[in-house]
């Protein structure tokens, strides 16, 4: 039976093989002077909310010195904090308090690019041509007769062709720069060892100041293919399409595991079992597994996992294909079902085609059946967390938070939005700053009534306020498949699975049994059953689990 391998004793195995983490989106999640984004000062203040839902660790999205042309993800300085954000006295502050609660902090890593006013590419366009600065960054010589045609004709995720071409210290048209993001986001050349050992100081500087692990953005982006060879397909979110199966050339090169390998030797010099999670959008799953063999990362997103259909054959065959694969390195599964980048699993699950859609969706797309996807979503969340392996949670997901499907388009930020003019809706309805309190203009979010998105009126009833201790409510939910998730050690668990049909779901970890009903009608549960939690109420007086419903079941010896 796929499953994952971990047999350890109790007490012994590193604490990110079962762990669940939360993301925290620094300028979403709680604004603590009034300017309308959330801040590192604001996250220290909500420690103990993290400490009382039960998490074992926080990932925060960045928090660097950057221009902010992609949310952070352009990264000027890796070594201190945004003003936006605070200080690294404020980071510090925030270390310390989630260590003195039990939670560890993972930060997040941005290896492939940086801002275009990170002081290397500032210095590779005043060097020019052929120098030692240009070669930290993918630089190419343009084609055509005056190389004003690109070097080739790759496409930016964002929208638009991967090239940006510069203007020399002269005058004069130049080169070209690779941008598979943003025009402001530069790729770095990891061909080159000043960038490999640059980055092994960033990992010393953030290990020595005490965080406990890296989330690494687009960790299957780094190396290109030699020669840069055309690759004539659209760009999808951290995706290429092949009708062949070829992968592109920008992504997942058999090279990236050479960098992580030493980075792994960085982290593994330290104290603490430090670990690396991989956002690596790569299939199938024995490729992505190659990522988290034993000497290169510790976890990766299992990003199939988040992308399948609310189908309990679908769900069972990745879940199994999951596994197998992991187990085959000795690795944990990572479970995901909502992150910054995706639209939130309670919105996807309300649509009409359930499950599978992770881009953004605006005022004129069909939109979702709100009750349907929360209820789905809870669902889908109880399964998640009834997983062997490690499990991750975006901010928000935990009070049942849709994405903002009516944002008006005059405040949408997301380069996405802006490059392709309005073609791709982004991803800013998914990351709505934080309701906190059911009353004011910001919902509690900050001091005042700024906020840098707006919040939708459905916020108001989903405050963390008014479901603290509600009997029902998603947040106390959450905190219940939490604290059982701990004390049946489900995360260092091993599956069994029962014949269920096509419309369920029947699976034992340990002595927790999983039912899930996917079908029209409430699903019998057994005479004995002894219920711990259930994602919604019980159908015919608790003895049946309706539609879209999952239910643990304490395994009877």
């Amino acid at each position: 039976m796929p499953a994952d391998s971990v047999e350890s004793p109790e007490g012994s195995a590193p604490w990110w093989r079962d762990a669940v983490i939360y993301q925290v989106y620094p300028r979403s999640f709680a604004d603590s002077n009034g300017d309308g984004i959330g801040d590192l000062p604001g996250v220290t203040s909500k420690i103990p909310y993290l400490a009382n839902l039960g998490v074992d660790a926080v990932w925060l999205s960045p928090f660097y010195v950057s221009p902010q042309a992609d949310a952070g993800y352009d990264v000027a300085d890796y070594r201190d904090i945004d003003a936006v954000f605070g200080t690294l006295a404020d980071a510090d502050a925030m270390l310390q308090a989630a260590a003195a609660h039990g939670i560890k902090v993972v930060v997040d890593l941005v290896p492939n690019h940086t801002s275009d006013e990170h002081d290397w590419f500032v210095e590779a366009l005043a060097a020019g041509p052929g120098s030692p600065e240009r070669n930290r960054y993918v630089f190419r010589d343009g084609q055509g007769e005056d190389g004003e045609l690109p070097p080739n004709n790759w496409r930016s995720v964002f929208g638009g062709g991967a090239w940006e071409r510069v203007v020399e210290a002269d005058g004069s048209p130049g080169q070209w720069y690779l941008h598979i993001f943003d025009l402001k986001q530069p790729d770095l050349n990891w061909e080159h060892p000043e960038v490999r050992e640059e980055f092994h100081e960033i990992l010393r500087f953030w290990l020595d100041r005490g965080v406990d692990g890296f989330r690494v953005d687009v960790a299957h982006g780094l190396i290109k293919e030699e020669g840069l060879p055309d690759w004539d397909h659209e760009q999808e979110l951290l995706h290429g399409s092949d009708d062949t199966g070829a992968r592109p050339p920008m992504w997942d090169q058999d090279g990236v595991h050479e960098v992580y390998r030493g980075w792994r030797q960085v982290l593994d010099a330290y104290p603490g079992d430090r670990m690396l999670v991989a956002e690596a959008w790569v299939e199938p799953a024995e490729r992505l597994a190659m990522y988290v063999r034993p000497d290169e990362m510790h976890q990766a997103f299992n990003f199939e996992y988040l992308t399948a259909a609310w189908r309990g054959p679908d769900l069972r065959a990745v879940i199994d294909r999951s596994l197998a694969a992991d187990e085959s390195v000795g690795a944990p599964t990572t479970w995901v079902l909502s992150n910054h980048d995706v639209v939130r699993h309670s919105t996807r699950l309300g649509l009409s085609v359930a499950g599978g859609r992770t881009t953004g969706i605006g005022a004129d797309d069909p939109q979702p059946d709100a009750a349907l996807g929360l209820r789905r979503a809870r669902a889908a969340s109880t399964l998640m967390l009834a997983l062997p392996g490690s499990a991750y949670l975006y901010q928000g997901e935990e009070l049942g938070l849709p994405d903002h499907t009516a944002l008006p388009d005059a405040v949408r930020q997301d380069p996405a939005y802006l490059r392709t003019g309005g073609a791709h809706i982004g991803r800013d309805g998914c990351r709505i700053p934080m309701p906190w309190s059911g009353e004011g203009a910001s919902l509690g979010f900050g001091p005042s009534a700024r906020s840098w998105l707006p919040q939708p009126e459905s916020y108001v009833s989903l405050a963390a306020d008014r479901q603290v201790g509600v009997e029902g409510s998603t947040l106390e939910l959450y905190r219940a498949l939490l604290r059982l998730r701990r004390e049946h050690r489900v995360g260092l668990g091993r599956l069994e699975w029962a014949d269920a049909g096509a419309d369920a779901l029947d699976v034992r970890n340990g002595s927790v049994r999983v039912l899930v009903n996917f079908g029209d009608r409430p699903l019998p549960l057994p005479a004995d059953a002894d219920v711990l939690v259930a994602s919604g109420p019980l159908a015919d007086g608790g003895s049946a689990l309706p539609s879209d419903t999952a239910v643990w079941l304490r395994v009877q010896d």
